[in-house]
């Protein structure tokens, strides 16, 4: 045997080896749970009730996927991260999918090796003020004390927002958000910043909600979706494609009211290869015909989510904007299921 046959059949000996290796999905379905990282705490997007059971519009992809996977959308692992622990956490296996605010990055996915498997929420990094402190602008924050989380995306923003406007201010770095709104209503600092949303969210549990102000500007683009690790394409594959039927879902009109009649055979093809009634979609991705049907039943599709846990009606009041369909003139778009 020459060399280069003998290293090539070294090279498959090894690729072989590496595809023996347990995958995600087999874990997944061994341990018959889902360990899905999540924030340790943003009302509408991830928090546990009163009762201790988790809630929002994060938590509800989490248990979108373990329904399509497990067929029980009870059956996920919580796992609360911080802004400096969520990656090592899925890195480490620790978690098997992370559905955290997290902002899509060129470093996050190819320097540390992460795969984004697309995006639930458009949102971009603001600042919240007491209205007591009279300021209107973000660029009238020269020389304010700034609460802000570390390990995240908005500390480059920051300092890049105050250079390009020759301001300064004084950063009072903190690990978590809850930390953050208790700094910055015992006074610790002048300026809350963070995403929008996340903003909008914490003041709704404000005891005045109305004493704070979000300042106009928004300095930056956070794509925020779930996560995984690099090199487990089919796991990846289950994620997106289950963000992608709730999507979908909206799109087609199902919903979680309509869904059981809809499953049972509709005029459209891709409804009804969107939910099992034809087609093979579900063993392309290792999983029962039904699993986006079981994905959308979970929770609803994309609107019901998102309308239940942050939309206009609930104290956090978020309106659509960017996350409307695309054909209400959003961002929110899904490839075809075919």
């Amino acid at each position: 045997m020459n060399k280069s046959v003998f290293f090539g059949a070294l090279t498959v000996a090894g690729l072989m080896a590496g595809a023996a290796a347990a995958t995600t999905l087999e874990d997944v379905k061994a341990r018959g749970k889902l360990n899905c990282g999540v924030t340790t705490g943003v009302p509408g997007f991830a928090e546990p009730d009163a009762n201790g059971v988790w809630q929002g519009f994060d938590v509800a992809v989490c248990r979108a996927v373990a329904a399509a996977v497990l067929s029980d959308s009870t059956a996920v692992e919580f796992v609360p991260t911080t802004g400096k622990t969520r990656f090592t956490a899925l890195a480490s296996g620790e978690i098997d999918m992370l559905a955290r605010n997290t902002t899509w990055t060129f470093s996050r996915d190819v320097d540390l090796k992460f795969e984004f498997t697309g995006v639930n929420y458009y949102d971009g990094q603001g600042f919240m003020v007491p209205k007591a402190l009279g300021v209107t602008s973000a660029k009238d924050l020269d020389g304010a004390t700034v609460c802000i989380q570390t390990g995240t995306t908005t500390e480059l923003n920051l300092a890049d927002f105050f250079r390009a406007n020759g301001i300064s201010y004084e950063p009072v770095p903190i690990e978590t958000g809850a930390e953050a709104v208790q700094q910055y209503i015992a006074g610790a600092c002048d300026v809350y910043t963070t995403d929008a949303s996340a903003l909008a969210a914490q003041r709704a549990n404000f005891e005045v909600p109305g004493d704070h102000a979000l300042l106009p500007e928004i300095i930056s683009k956070e794509p925020l979706g779930p996560l995984v690790r690099h090199g487990d394409n089919e796991w990846g594959d289950i994620v997106r494609w289950t963000l992608n039927a709730l999507i979908t879902a909206e799109e087609l009109g199902v919903t979680s009211v309509n869904i059981e009649e809809l499953s049972a055979g509709t005029n459209n093809p891709e409804i009804n290869r969107l939910l099992g009634a034809e087609g093979e979609l579900g063993s392309m991705l290792g999983l029962e015909p039904e699993w986006a049907k079981r994905a959308v039943a979970a929770g609803g599709n994309y609107g019901e989510v998102f309308e239940r846990n942050i939309g206009e009606a609930t104290p956090i009041g978020l309106a659509r904007g960017l996350n409307a369909q695309w054909t209400d003139g959003g961002l929110i778009y899904s490839p075809p299921f075919r």
